[in-house]
C-alpha cells in the first residue's frame, strides 16, 4: 500500500445489519439511513449491499444524494430528509419520496405534484417532538389535514418524529414525553386520513434501548456503520469503514529541534517522528494535534507532534520499531474511532464523516 486509504467493509456492514435486525419484531421495517456519503464511507456500494440484504427504505439527507442513488440504479423508495423546496421537481423526477415538516414545504409540494397531474404522490410527514430542529410543533393536525384532504395529488406514506436522547439513560423521562407526544400526532393524524401510514421514531439507540417504540420501522444510520453509541454495544458491531495511511518518512529529531508549523512541538530529548500522508484536508481536524490525536503504528499509540498540516501530520514514533513505508491505521476496526474523537471532545460521528473524498475508498467484499 502506498496511499492513504478509507477501506468498506461490507461484511462488517452485514454483520451490524444482522444484529440490529436481530432486535426488532419480525414485521417491523428497517429503514437505513446514509446521507452524508453513507457516513462517510461510499454510499451507492452500501446501498447497494443493504439492497441486497432486503432493507425496506432508505433515507438521505439531501436530494443531490438521492439522485446519485437513483442514477447508480438503487430501486428501493427513499426517503429526502431535508428537502428544499428548489429541488421539488427533481424530487418526483426521481421518484424521491420528501419528509415535510411546515405548512410552506407542503403547499409547495402540492403545487408542484398538482400541476404535473400526479396522483397519491408518497409523502412522510414529521412531528417536531421536541429536537427543535424541522417538524410540525404545537399545531392542530386538523390545519394539515385540511391541506391533505383538500388534494388528491399526496399520499402520507408514513407519520415519523425524531429522539434527542435516546442513548442516555438519564434522559428517559423525555425521550418517554417524546414517544408519547408522536403517538397522540399520529392518532389525530390516522383518525382525519382514515387510513394508517407507517410509523416510525426510533433511531439506532432507540432500537436497543427503547423495544417498545419500534412502531413500523426504525431508522438506523451510525449502528450500520459500526458504533452503538455504548461501550457495551460497540463491542457488538464491527466498524465498518478503516482509515489507513503509510509513514512516507522518518526524521531523528534532537533536544530542542521543533517539528512543523509555527515550532509547535519541541523535542524535550532525543526523538524520531514519522510524517504521514494525511492531514486537515483530508478530515483530520486540527484540533487533534498537539499531541491530543493519535494513530496507531504496528498496535501502538503514536501521538500527533505539533500542528496537523493541510496534507501532513508528524506523529512520534521514538518508542515504535517502524520503518518507511509502514501501515498506519487512523480509526477503524483495530482503532476506535470512539476513542479517538473523544480526545477532543468530538464524537465518531464527526470523525468518520469528515474524511475529504479525495481519500481513496477501497471496497472489501
Amino acid at each position: 500500500m502506498s496511499h492513504t486509504v478509507l477501506e468498506i467493509d461490507l461484511s462488517a456492514l452485514e454483520h451490524n445489519y444482522d444484529y440490529l435486525r436481530s432486535k426488532l419484531r419480525p414485521e417491523v421495517k428497517m429503514l437505513a439511513v446514509v446521507k452524508a456519503y453513507a457516513y462517510g464511507s461510499e454510499s451507492v456500494a452500501i446501498a447497494k449491499k443493504l439492497e441486497e440484504k432486503g432493507v425496506d427504505y432508505f433515507a438521505v439527507a439531501y436530494t443531490a444524494e438521492g439522485i446519485t442513488l437513483r442514477e447508480a440504479g438503487v430501486k428501493t423508495p427513499i426517503l429526502v430528509l431535508h428537502p428544499q423546496i428548489e429541488n421539488f421537481a427533481e424530487i418526483i423526477e426521481y421518484n424521491l419520496e420528501p419528509s415535510i415538516y411546515s405548512f410552506r414545504v407542503l403547499k409547495a409540494f402540492t403545487e408542484i405534484a398538482e400541476a404535473k397531474g400526479i396522483k397519491e404522490y408518497p409523502i412522510h410527514i414529521k412531528f417536531n417532538t421536541g429536537l427543535n430542529r424541522l417538524g410540525f410543533k404545537d399545531v392542530n393536525e386538523k390545519d394539515i389535514l385540511d391541506q391533505l384532504n383538500a388534494t388528491k395529488a399526496l399520499k402520507v406514506i408514513s407519520l415519523f418524529s425524531h429522539l434527542v436522547a435516546s442513548e442516555d439513560m438519564n434522559e428517559r423521562r423525555f425521550t418517554q414525553y417524546q414517544i408519547e407526544t408522536f403517538e397522540k400526532n399520529a392518532k389525530h393524524m390516522i383518525e382525519g386520513l382514515g387510513y394508517a401510514p407507517m410509523m416510525h421514531q426510533s433511531n439506532t439507540s432507540a432500537i436497543i434501548n427503547y423495544p417498545e417504540a419500534q412502531f413500523d420501522m426504525v431508522r438506523s444510520g451510525i449502528g450500520l456503520f459500526g458504533y452503538g453509541n455504548t461501550q457495551e454495544e460497540d463491542l457488538k458491531l464491527k466498524p465498518v469503514a478503516t482509515l489507513k495511511t503509510v509513514i512516507s518518512q522518518i526524521h531523528d529529531v534532537a533536544v530542542n529541534e521543533t517539528v512543523g508549523y509555527n515550532r509547535a512541538h519541541t523535542a524535550a530529548k532525543l526523538e524520531r517522528s514519522a510524517t504521514l500522508p494525511i492531514g486537515h484536508a483530508d478530515g483530520i481536524a486540527r484540533t487533534y494535534g498537539k499531541g491530543r490525536g493519535y494513530v496507531m503504528i504496528h498496535g501502538k499509540k503514536a501521538p500527533i507532534i505539533g500542528n496537523v498540516c493541510m496534507d501532513m501530520i508528524m506523529v512520534n514514533v521514538t518508542e515504535i520499531d517502524c520503518q518507511e513505508g509502514d501501515e498506519v491505521i487512523v480509526f477503524g476496526k483495530d482503532a476506535s474511532a470512539v476513542a479517538l474523537s473523544a480526545r477532543i471532545n468530538s464524537i465518531p460521528y464527526e470523525l468518520i464523516t469528515a474524511i475529504s473524498q479525495r481519500v481513496k475508498r477501497k471496497i472489501i467484499e
